[in-house]
């Protein structure tokens, strides 16, 4: 007997090629099946819940975590806030642990919370500490290619890739160096590099600072097939878009070479960017939150030095949100919703190496499923840039099963959104 019913609901899994009106079963915290509304099967349920004017999706994945909590620092999130709580059954972490504290994330992130966890290690020692604000702790004598690829290698259950920093502000410091050692861990494990772009660290006084659109220029020949390039639209000097307002030639070269995209959305965010990008053919095929304790309405420990505070508001600002209004961003940037559900679902499975049995409703997959209200209307979203953009729908979700448990979203991180309306 079916032991609970998803019924009424706008069901769409890329995977199986369906977009419509169905019912989807749950039996034993896996997927029964997918069925037309009214059939037979639905009516065994024990327990039956109502989705009429929702959508009904694969449990969303968020490429871009931030979840190390306390290990890191007031950067740190706690996984199930931006997890389980915000409609979203699976995180990748993204350069929190590192070799050396790889085994207390999977004891106390991993294996200590609701929300399935995965990780792409730190290229670096000391791993996300304070969210990367001490620059000094980045330099090429704080990566150790030998230990970072040996740990990836005997976690591979837990670990799928690496995260790496390719920005003006390390450049200038350190040249190639150490992005030269992030790419040989890279090739010597057969995992992907996840390389953020964008300035990260504020540029050092006693040297000349590097052009900002030699960043791509230098760093793709080093990256090979299946590296992710890490926030395209971003509003920080070194991206995607160069100092002329146009997408930098390398990116073309880059996607042709086979490297990915991955939205990574954060607060630096900026709808010119994307708008930019997107008129130029650039699609990512992924998409991240980038929430993390900068950017997001979380308590500050106590003893926070004001000057880490002003720093933050300078390079990240304080825009509410989450994957699911990162998705509407999307929506509103004129993507088509089967190609954002694509990019928190398949396309993640795909392009992260994450198991093939998450991202689809197929039958005997763990029961993870997503169900978000899809509002219609007029609202009015904004980056941190002030940028104004209309929105004809927005997305928010409901609640989320992970192998067949409900969790509310009823995190107080996610943004909100009845101001938006208009």
């Amino acid at each position: 007997m079916t032991d609970l019913l998803i019924r009424g609901g706008h069901v769409i899994d890329p995977a199986q090629n369906i977009d419509g009106p169905h019912d989807v079963l749950v039996t034993g915290g896996r997927i029964e099946a997918v069925v037309k509304p009214g059939g037979a099967a639905s009516a065994s349920a024990t327990e039956t819940i109502d989705a009429s004017g929702k959508l009904v999706i694969p449990g969303m994945i968020d490429t871009h975590a931030h979840v190390f909590q306390y290990v890191t620092g007031r950067f740190g999130l706690d996984p199930d806030l931006c997890g389980v709580r915000s409609g979203v059954t699976t995180l990748i972490d993204q350069g929190g642990p590192s070799c050396m504290t790889l085994p207390a994330f999977r004891e106390y992130i991993a294996n200590g919370h609701r929300s399935r966890t995965f990780a792409f290690l730190s290229t670096y020692l000391v791993g996300g500490l304070e969210g990367h604000y001490y620059p000094s702790l980045y330099k090429p004598d704080c990566v150790d290619v030998e230990a970072t690829v040996t740990s990836a290698l005997a976690n591979a259950d837990l670990v799928k890739g690496f995260k790496a920093h390719a920005e003006i502000g390390g450049m200038s410091r350190w040249g190639l160096d150490v992005m030269r050692q992030c790419a040989e861990i890279g090739k010597r494990s057969g995992l992907p590099l996840y390389i953020h772009f964008g300035q990260l660290w504020p540029l050092p006084t006693d040297k000349h600072p590097i052009d900002p659109d030699s960043v791509l220029d230098d760093v793709v020949p080093l990256l090979k097939p299946g590296d992710i390039l890490a926030h395209p639209f971003t509003r920080h000097p070194g991206g995607f878009v160069n100092q002329q307002g146009k997408v930098h030639p390398m990116v073309r070269e880059a996607l042709d070479r086979g490297l990915k995209v991955d939205v990574g959305h954060g607060s630096h965010f900026s709808f010119k960017m994307a708008r930019i990008a997107l008129d130029a053919g650039i699609v990512p095929q992924t998409l991240g939150a980038d929430m993390h304790g900068y950017n997001t309405h979380v308590p500050r420990p106590a003893g926070t030095p004001k000057e880490h505070t002003d720093q933050e508001h300078m390079f990240f600002g304080k825009q509410r949100f989450s994957l699911a209004s990162a998705m509407t961003s999307m929506l509103a940037l004129g993507l088509p919703l089967v190609e954002v559900v694509k990019m928190v679902t398949t396309n993640v499975v795909a392009n992260f190496g994450l198991p093939q049995e998450l991202g689809s409703l197929a039958p005997g997959n763990p029961a993870d499923i997503t169900v978000l209200d899809d509002q219609r209307g007029r609202f009015v979203l904004r980056d941190n840039e002030n940028t104004a953009v209309d929105a004809q729908r927005l997305l928010n979700p409901v609640f989320c099963l992970l192998n067949g448990v409900r969790y509310d979203a009823d995190a107080p991180i996610l943004p909100d959104l009845a101001g938006a309306a208009v």
